[in-house]
């Protein structure tokens, strides 16, 4: 598999997702769980360290009231003091208060003496912070201290280590200066649970992020088979072959995807068609005018010196079929020439002008066919744009509802504004056209079956470089239409310059 397929490069960011996921809901559960730990192992330091210090001042309180009893004074009941709160504090601790802790106990004689251990239980041995144990005396307040740990993290690989909790309390003794009672605890049962839940929270890990592998690989799978499908569409096009069908069921991108891709295909297949149908057309077109000025050629070699109508037959049908000719060609090149324009010039011309002007033309043209024509008003209506070529948009749609308007029929031409647009009609009373042909006439080579008699010609170039050129001045073109009572082509331009 090549590292730059789309299937590769997915697998890698999946795999990279999947893992930063994982991982992070991973390593947010150990977190959560290991400040939880942090939050009880602190509150049991305090509460161990507070019911040291309650017993120590007990104990201490028990052995004064001893001596009392005992008549001692000076240096002697000091000494006892001391004596009996050894012994009773090793006893009391001995017993079980804590299992995971040390205890240890320090006086000062003197305000000038440093102080000195003197009685120390449980736990391995524990040397502590001078200086936070002289300040805890000095102040009278309790100090803490989270000496030791590890790295955070470092519990999800190996065994947990949290650390020791220190409380220094001062307390009073009597018979001495001062006295600081450490308390250390040593976390063993909050490791414990950290430890145990290592090895089921790998194991969830990796199930998780087999999950999510494969959820990912499927579908990437499912997308890519897509994928390969629309390829091998694409490649059946590059064909020519077009009888392919993507699938396009379900309610997601790639659906509307195929679906789009499905309508491509069939816009394809449908302008192969009819340019296939134009390029028989106009072969057709084109042979049959050479077809007939070969034989009139023919006839001329053979008999046109000695009869000279024969000639002058021979000479008229070579002259209109190749006009015939020159019409197909000015055709295909009109096309050639509208979809080269990208520039329109747009200057203020009156629209009304141009209107009459397209009419006489074809009024002179159509002459023999007893048309009655229409314009717009005589007064101008300025507008924006490029004269030329709405003449030659307009002439194009005048020149076919001429063309297949009856003898004696009606073709107009009206103008009225409408906002900031203006709307010219250009209507019939022709033949009218299809309505399965309505939504196909301005495609380039299309022609309907009306269009297609011997009276009307045409190659089903015209509307395209109509619609071309309205479109190019930032205007609209649609068409309606009735079978036997005529056409109306309604177009609308800006009366304004673009941005104006």
């Amino acid at each position: 598999m090549r590292f730059s397929s789309i299937r590769s490069r997915v697998a890698l960011l999946s795999t990279a997702f999947a893992l930063v996921l994982v991982g992070s809901v991973t390593i947010a559960a150990y977190v959560f769980v290991y400040q939880g730990m942090l939050g009880l192992a602190d509150a049991t330091s305090e509460r161990l360290a507070s019911s040291a210090s309650r017993v120590v001042t007990r104990m201490s309180n028990d052995a004064v009231a001893s001596a009392d009893r005992a008549g001692l004074t000076g240096p002697e009941r000091d000494a006892f003091i001391k004596e009996e709160l050894l012994l009773s504090l090793s006893d009391i601790l001995s017993q079980g208060l804590v299992h995971e802790g040390t205890f240890a106990l320090y006086l000062r004689d003197a305000p000038s003496d440093p102080l000195a251990e003197f009685w120390r239980i449980g736990g391995d041995p524990f040397t502590g912070d001078a200086e936070r144990r002289t300040q805890a005396l000095e102040t009278g307040d309790p100090e803490h201290a989270h000496p030791g740990g590890q790295f955070l993290l470092a519990g999800l690989v190996m065994p947990a280590n949290l650390g020791e909790y220190v409380t220094y309390v001062p307390i009073v003794v009597p018979g001495v200066d001062g006295a600081v009672l450490d308390v250390v605890y040593t976390p063993l049962r909050e490791e414990a649970i950290l430890d145990s839940m290592r090895l089921p929270m790998i194991a969830v890990t990796l199930a998780a992020l087999a999950v999510a592998l494969l959820l990912t690989a499927s579908i990437t799978g499912w997308i890519l088979t897509l994928i390969g499908d629309i390829r091998s569409a694409a490649d059946s096009i590059d064909v020519g072959q077009l009888d392919v069908h993507l699938p396009d069921s379900g309610d997601n991108e790639i659906a509307e995807l195929a679906r789009s891709l499905n309508r491509l295909i069939d816009n394809l297949k449908r302008r192969n068609e009819v340019q296939a149908r134009f390029i028989a057309d106009a072969s057709h077109e084109l042979a049959t005018p050479v077809a007939g000025i070969r034989g009139y050629v023919n006839i001329l070699r053979a008999w046109g010196a000695e009869d000279p109508g024969l000639r002058e037959e021979a000479v008229s049908a070579i002259d209109r079929e190749s006009r015939r000719m020159a019409r197909l060609c000015s055709d295909l090149l009109s096309v050639i020439r509208s979809e080269g324009m990208v520039e329109f010039r747009s200057i203020r011309y009156d629209l009304n002008g141009v209107c009459r002007e397209v009419l006489a033309h074809a009024a002179t043209r159509y002459l023999g066919k007893r048309l009655e024509f229409s314009g717009p008003d005589e007064a101008p209506l300025w507008i924006y744009g490029d004269p030329d070529r709405i003449e030659e948009a307009l002439g194009i749609l005048v020149d076919n509802a001429c063309k297949y308007t009856p003898d004696g029929g009606k073709v107009s031409v009206s103008t009225r504004r409408r906002r900031d647009r203006v709307i010219v009609r250009v209507a019939d009373t022709g033949v009218g056209i299809p309505a399965e042909d309505l939504p196909n006439i301005f495609e380039r080579f299309y022609r309907s079956d009306i269009s297609r008699s011997k009276e009307t010609g045409g190659f089903g170039l015209g509307l395209a470089i109509a619609k071309h050129i309205i479109d190019h001045s930032a205007g609209e073109v649609s068409v309606e239409s009735t079978l036997g009572e005529g056409t109306v082509f309604e177009v609308s331009l800006p009366r304004r310059k673009a941005g104006a």
